[in-house]
């Protein structure tokens, strides 16, 4: 005898406890229809709600997520590598709070999750309608153009509008028209990983360890402390995916904390808790070293087919750009965001504090500034003062192309520090736009082929670096250095003077530069001896996770 059909939502929430704010009461209407109560949105209020979200999320973060930054400055187990980290992110908070500086360069894909009841009416294309808000956003303020178009299978060219972006709406019942917005940075982005497991990943002990190895997988390049969210099963492994991205804007904190026989979602708290204290015996901490490798963990556990087990992993950065919307008949409504990070500040680390540093005066020949860093360790803190040259995948991209077909080395490759990096759109009343820096890793495969002509001999990025980097830094007698992800407007506001373009303008953000800083701060990660800053925390976890006495 069959089972009796009963209907099981997949994700049952409890209430919502955001707190949101009036954006607008007009462009909604209420209507009636065979004797039920109708939600009518005009196209307007689509585009103003994306159009404010996208802006809010560019230049504004959740007050949750800024308390958990000041925390680390209270916490007498944080290093000081963690402090200074969280200090400077909450002073980027700050200057990205006034509207001016979006707190990261990587402005982000435009994404749109969308739940649309089905007594709400339209009446048009509303991926249009959110379309032109995103696009009015990122046009008429300091944001960043991220979206290359392709013309053929190998050339691109960059949209720039920041379009298209990612919209997904879903039909559900009721009368509410339910959003959340997310400008999902390529860094983050690109740590989003799918394990095609099976049904013997499913006891505790090996479940436990396979996650904190892949958790530890992720390094530094998305900018710690993050928010890391596993999905463990999922009906296919695109939804797994799915989950989990969302899981990592806490878009699913509200699940229940037990399954039952119908196969509804949940969260295991337990084993969030687990994996939490595991990531602070890592040793990485919030970039440079320390405990604060995550500021919280989500998993959620889904139902699967008997014959996959889909484990999937994302997670959201030190820029948590997400914030909920929703539209009913009372009016459109948007999360409230901080819009005073300051107040997270403590006054007594108000003046920012240089006796840990070591200045290098970049005014010099590079063979000079060599010299000075050989005779430091790694983790020496660094202030940079003079030009560094600014150039990313494109322009890397086209230089080896050049070496390829025998010509030399740029003398602006080999005479200065190079920084990587894309800027934000400059503002009229500074020296550039959002200038974080982008990830090493994706620079990596050039690096013996640079040092070998002479050039990259002194890199600047965010998050660890390959083996071969270290490789050709030991042969060339190069340095990687590391700049803090996630500070991007304190940066182009305190620390760079002057940027004006070297080559490529056509590239847009992808141009080689060159800017001028006064005391940047860096990290010495990589050295001309074969000395990579992570590789202590590799071997003290190889070390915890191995059999004793090997």
């Amino acid at each position: 005898m069959s089972k009796p059909f009963v209907w099981q939502e997949l994700f049952v929430q409890s209430k919502d406890n955001t707190e949101y704010e009036l954006l607008s009461n007009q462009h909604v209407a209420v209507t009636e229809l065979d004797g039920e109560e109708v939600i009518k949105v005009a196209p307007e209020a689509l585009t103003l709600l994306a159009q404010q979200a996208f802006y809010e999320a560019s230049f504004f973060l959740r007050a949750g997520h800024l308390k958990q930054i000041a925390s680390i400055l209270h916490d007498p187990q944080a290093s000081s590598n963690d402090k200074y980290v969280a200090l400077q992110l909450l002073r980027n908070a700050e200057v990205s709070a006034k509207g001016v500086l979006p707190n990261c360069q990587d402005t982000g894909t435009a994404t749109i999750v969308a739940c649309k009841g089905q007594h709400v009416w339209t009446g048009g294309d509303d991926a249009e309608a959110l379309s032109k808000g995103v696009y009015t956003t990122f046009t008429e303020n300091n944001l960043r153009y991220s979206q290359n178009a392709p013309l053929d299978m190998y050339t691109e060219v960059n949209t720039q509008t920041n379009l298209p972006a990612q919209i997904d709406i879903s039909a559900t019942p009721g009368n509410e028209y339910r959003f959340l917005f997310v400008n999902k940075g390529g860094g983050s982005a690109n740590k989003a990983a799918l394990f095609q497991e099976t049904k013997s990943i499913l006891q505790p002990e090996k479940l436990t360890a396979f996650l904190i190895e892949k958790m530890k997988s992720l390094g530094t390049a998305a900018c710690p402390p993050y928010h890391i969210a596993f999905v463990v099963g999922g009906l296919s492994a695109d939804q797994a995916l799915k989950v989990a991205k969302l899981a990592s804007t806490k878009y699913y904190d509200n699940l229940p904390t037990s399954g039952n026989e119908l196969g509804q979602a949940f969260r295991d708290t337990a084993l969030e808790a687990e994996l939490l204290n595991a990531s602070r015996e890592f040793g990485i901490g919030a970039q440079f070293g320390g405990k604060y490798f995550a500021h919280d963990i989500r998993v959620i556990r889904l139902p699967r087919h008997g014959g996959s087990c889909p484990i999937a992993m994302a997670l959201s950065c030190s820029a948590d750009r997400n914030i909920k919307a929703k539209i009913n008949k009372h009016g459109i409504w948007l999360e409230k965001l901080e819009h005073n990070p300051g107040k997270f500040i403590p006054d007594s680390q108000r003046v920012e504090n240089g006796a840990q540093t070591v200045q290098l005066d970049l005014n010099r020949p590079l063979r000079e500034i060599l010299q000075d860093l050989t005779t430091l360790p790694i983790g020496t803190r660094l202030s940079l003062n003079g030009p560094i040259v600014v150039a990313r995948d494109i322009a890397h991209a086209k230089i080896k192309e050049r070496l390829d077909n025998g010509e030399p080395m740029p003398d602006y490759m080999k005479n200065h520090i190079v920084y990587y990096a894309g800027p934000a759109k400059t503002p009229s009343n500074l020296a550039c736009g959002s200038l974080g820096p982008t990830t090493g890793g994706r620079m990596d495969g050039y690096v013996d082929a640079f040092q070998a002509a002479g050039g990259s001999l002194i890199m600047l990025s965010k998050g660890n670096r390959s083996a071969q980097v270290t490789d050709a830094c030991r042969k060339h007698g190069g340095f990687n250095l590391g700049s803090i992800g996630g500070a991007a407007a304190l940066l182009a506001q305190q620390y760079v003077k002057s940027l004006h373009c070297l080559e490529y303008p056509e590239l847009g953000m992808e141009a080689v530069w060159m800017m001028e800083v006064k005391n940047m701060p860096a990290f010495v990660l990589v050295d001309d001896k074969g000395n990579n800053f992570f590789s202590q925390f590799e071997q003290q976890h190889r070390c915890a996770t191995c059999p004793a006495g090997h």
